[in-house]
């Protein structure tokens, strides 16, 4: 068999979320079509990626990925640093002159391979999409990799007919001119600081208040970062890039994959939506292979069988909050609600995987003396998930954590915090109705009131735990019941999409056979 000549590279920054779903779609493209891929990574990365690449071949498939290299370049721990973008740019430029490429990780040394035809950015790669335009021009295409709910890609980064915010760097720069203020000031201001009375409407979604975006006091200990180098800069990749992959179901938010379509059609441009990003291997072959990422695997997978003999099924509460995300300024108010997850006697599994949490002696103590719940500093998610002694996942609302829950079957109730999270809880539990959103939870702005009701949240302990009561009461009843029953056919059209005919496959398809 003729070796592939065409290549592709995907470059994904260091955060879970952005990385796990396109470690799947690497794994798709090398299936689909004869081609190689080189993965660009961290080196704190490289080990979990290659064990996640491996969920998505079974046995027999080892000629599929082979084709795959996962090449770790740098030491950056989170989303971006300045040697971050130095070491990428002298790692393109080794692939784009066809030079041998060491693995900083393992200390590989990987042969040249044919000047790439793609490169796959993630959307918030900034100084990276010019470092591929200053080496090689348009010669290779650049497609932007969303790795999130495409509502929030408007409001963030779209142009303002779309309800976004246009050129941030533009706008930032001539009000600092106008007003002597820094531009690192007045650009964290305009990203993270919400327009009291704004309301804002994107294509698909709900009005809300611009503060409703920001319904959790979180992520002060890199806004200014984020928003200077990174979220100022997006807007003008997108604007041109060569073409965007959208990690997102089509059938899941149909309205606003239709006007970012129409948005890059514009400038004749395509976009893919290449959701769900899940493991492809078998199911069986994808859950064991998980279950080696977190040493507490065989502790909870003993505890999910337990619990499934003495509670029954759908009984046990899982929570997460992914990697990042944690009640950091009010853990106060996750302890008040396990409290009444505990009072009302129901299994748990709480997953602490943010560098940002803290479990204290009296919690651990807590939940010891309980009996009938787990503290894990990282989950097998997806084993979890799919275990028939789960009942509803309380999560932030991350588009992984989404797609996994529905894939699976598994109801939410949703604690947002920031970015897509407090879209995906509107779209959940009020559009599709298919879950909860919990609004006593709220810190700061998110203490305002909500553009479709009215509410004010109280956003004391005690109205944080008479609101668990409230909905867990209705989560494990009869509300939750025909919740999880309009549940299926969000799941069914979802776990279609990379079927024959299916519009992921077919999207994916259309990208690789224009290359």
């Amino acid at each position: 068999m003729a070796a592939p000549q065409k290549h592709v590279v995907a470059y994904t920054i260091p955060h879970w979320g952005h990385a796990r779903p396109l470690v799947h779609l690497c794994a798709r493209l090398v299936k689909l079509r004869s081609i190689n891929l080189t993965l660009l990574t961290s080196t704190a990365f490289h080990p979990r990626i290659v064990t996640e690449l491996s969920r998505s071949f079974d046995l027999g498939e080892e000629a599929y990925a082979k084709r795959i290299r996962v090449i770790s370049i740098n030491e950056v721990a989170f989303m971006r640093t300045e040697e971050g973008d130095k070491a990428f740019e002298e790692a393109w430029k080794t692939i784009y002159q066809e030079q041998e490429l060491v693995c900083t990780q393992t200390g590989t040394r990987y042969p040249p391979l044919p000047q790439p035809q793609a490169i796959i950015l993630d959307s918030t790669a900034v100084d990276p999409y010019n470092s591929v335009r200053s080496v090689s021009g348009n010669s290779v295409k650049i497609y932007t990799w969303h790795p999130g709910l495409t509502y929030v890609l408007f409001r963030l980064f779209g142009p303002e007919k779309l309800g976004g915010k246009g050129n941030i760097r533009i706008k930032a720069e001539e009000i600092a001119r106008q007003t002597g203020r820094s531009f690192k000031d007045v650009v964290t201001e305009l990203v993270f600081t919400p327009e009291v009375g704004k309301v804002v409407c994107i294509p698909g979604m709900l009005p809300m208040y611009e503060h409703e975006y920001f319904p959790q006091d979180f992520g002060s200990e890199f806004a200014e970062e984020v928003a200077t180098n990174v979220f100022s800069r997006i807007y003008e990749t997108l604007e041109t890039t060569d073409g965007a992959i959208l990690f997102t179901p089509e059938s899941y938010e149909p309205e606003a994959v239709a006007a970012f379509r129409r948005w890059f059609a514009e400038t004749g441009r395509p976009a893919y939506a290449s959701g769900p990003l899940l493991p492809s291997a078998s199911k069986e072959a994808a859950n064991e292979t998980e279950k080696k990422l977190s040493k507490e695997s065989p502790e909870i997978q003993d505890f999910l069988d337990v619990t499934l003999k003495t509670d029954g099924k759908k009984s046990l509460l899982y929570i997460s909050f992914g990697s990042v995300f944690w009640p950091a300024k009010t853990p106060e108010k996750l302890w008040a609600f396990l409290d009444v997850v505990m009072e009302l006697n129901i299994p748990f599994i709480l997953s602490h995987a943010s560098p940002f949490a803290i479990i204290t002696d009296e919690v651990r103590e807590k939940v010891k003396a309980y009996g009938k719940g787990i503290l894990s500093a990282w989950t097998p998610q997806q084993l979890i998930l799919d275990h028939p002694a789960t009942g509803w996942f309380v999560a932030h609302g991350g588009h992984n954590g989404v797609t996994e829950a529905i894939s699976a079957g598994v109801p939410q109730i949703l604690w947002p915090f920031a970015t897509d999270q407090p879209l995906n809880a509107v779209h959940i539990a009020h559009q599709l109705q298919i879950g909860y959103e919990l609004i006593e939870v709220r810190t700061g702005h998110g203490l305002k009131p909500i553009y479709r009701n009215g509410r004010k949240p109280v956003g004391t302990l005690d109205a944080v735990k008479a609101e668990a009561r409230e909905v867990l009461g209705k989560a494990f009843g009869e509300d939750g019941a025909k919740k999880r029953e309009k549940l299926q056919a969000v799941r069914e059209a979802m776990n279609k999409e990379w079927d024959d005919g299916g519009s992921a496959r077919k999207d994916i398809l259309a990208f690789l056979d224009s290359l």
